[in-house]
């Protein structure tokens, strides 16, 4: 049993580990004509690193032979999680919404993993979790479709479509790895490795963007977006999201992360000015409901137990 101060505490830090992330994807929209995407992401991470690493260097000594040992699954979480997932929602900003973004990224993803889990993990879905991702699929349609069916009978993904995609893809990915995370690694040291390792392999394409588009015209909306990223969503976020996995256990905790797409969208309206219409909400439902229906369902027994 949780006791009552951790189960609030736990459920506090996981909305605000979900609030800030959400703020990823405007970000993302908001700064597109400031800075490149790879530029974004590299300052971002590189900050992030800086940011952990007096918290982490002491784990990272103790730890250093088994991280050298596991360098090959290290070097694929990084390149899924860091250096690929939010460079094409950044790449993705330039071409979509905000709205979009949040709703498609963080909705597909889960979807990807649940079937890389089935195939890869061998993990078993109940009735619950297919019925979850078919609502999810729904939703997803009806949002790229403008809820028209001559739009999907001519349906063509866009260009920012497919970056999202592409992006929740390589955190499907991820999140099927960090499952089968060394146990001599500890979490901090984790985040600080990985962070590290994403930010070198974001280098060489970094300096190709530099080359092409010069540098970054820096301005205070600029630096404080940076400084949101690279301390808020990257390392604020995680480890308040880490506490919640230790006060609430996995399945409770994962489920607050169907608040993002509806942070997203408010904050995407507020301070984008972005239109909200019924087939965001409609979308939105649907998916919130597939996925909480997967998500409750699948976990039901754990969470009571």
């Amino acid at each position: 049993m949780v006791a009552k101060k951790d189960y609030y505490t736990g459920i506090a830090l996981a909305v605000l580990a979900t609030l800030i992330w959400s703020g990823n994807f405007v970000i993302a929209r908001g700064v597109n004509q400031q800075i490149p995407p790879v530029s974004l992401a590299f300052y971002r991470w590189s900050l992030a690193t800086v940011l952990i690493a007096p918290l982490a260097i002491k784990k990272f000594k103790e730890e250093k032979q088994i991280v050298l040992t596991n360098w090959k699954y290290i070097f694929w979480v990084a390149l899924t999680g860091i250096t690929l997932f939010n460079t094409f929602v950044y790449v993705a900003g330039h071409y979509t919404s905000a709205i979009n973004m949040a709703l498609i990224g963080t909705t597909s993803s889960p979807i990807f993993a649940t079937i890389m889990a089935v195939v890869f993990l061998k993990e078993r879905m109940n009735t619950f979790r297919i019925i979850g991702i078919l609502l999810c699929v729904a939703g997803i349609v009806l949002l790229l479709s403008k809820g028209s069916w001559e739009n999907l009978a001519s349906f063509r993904f866009s260009v920012g479509d497919l970056w999202v995609l592409a992006g929740a893809f390589a955190f499907a990915v991820y999140n099927i790895l960090v499952r089968k995370k060394p146990r001599g690694i500890s979490a901090i040291n984790f985040l600080f490795v990985i962070f590290l390792l994403g930010t070198i392999l974001l280098f060489p394409a970094y300096l190709t963007e530099f080359n092409i588009t010069g540098p970054v015209q820096w301005n205070g909306n600029l630096y404080g977006s940076i400084i949101y990223l690279g301390l808020g969503t990257s390392v604020i976020s995680f480890l308040c999201w880490n506490a919640a996995l230790q006060k609430l256990g996995t399945g409770t905790t994962v489920l607050f992360g169907n608040l993002i797409p509806i942070f997203s969208t408010l904050e995407a309206v507020w301070l984008l000015g972005e239109q909200i219409n019924s087939i965001h909400l409609i979308s939105g439902l649907l998916v919130i409901g597939g996925l909480i229906i997967a998500n409750t369902m699948q976990n039901h027994n754990r969470i009571k137990q």
